[in-house]
């Protein structure tokens, strides 16, 4: 039996991203809404407001602390759950030296083990 056949709503999943970025998430089948710095933070609230999604990823080159920044309006509401994530921006700017270290120290963080390949 299907959430909908039980008369329960299904949860989608969303990424908040750069077009850039949105483009690599698409090809891994991903549903995206694309936004600029200066859109981010109006384009969050409408996922959240929306009420279509129980997980909201945000590229943190967008927003750097989605849950601090929405605070007031994720007030009395347990979704969408927030989910930020590391910018790839962040791994290929002039300020990143080695983007396979900054790669391999993402991985470590989130795996807690350094994948070779």
């Amino acid at each position: 039996m299907t959430a909908a056949q039980r008369g329960q709503r299904t949860q989608r999943v969303v990424i908040l991203a750069d077009s850039e970025t949105a483009t690599g998430y698409r090809l891994a089948g991903a549903e995206v809404m694309e936004a600029t710095p200066e859109t981010a933070q109006a384009a969050l609230e409408q996922l959240i407001t929306g009420g279509n999604y129980g997980l909201v990823g945000v590229d943190s080159g967008l927003i750097a602390d989605p849950i601090a920044s929405t605070a007031r309006v994720m007030r009395g509401r347990d979704l969408p759950i927030l989910l930020p994530l590391p910018s790839l921006r962040d791994a290929f700017s002039a300020d990143t030296e080695d983007a396979k270290a900054y790669m391999g120290k993402l991985v470590r963080e989130t795996v807690g083990f350094d994948i070779k390949l």
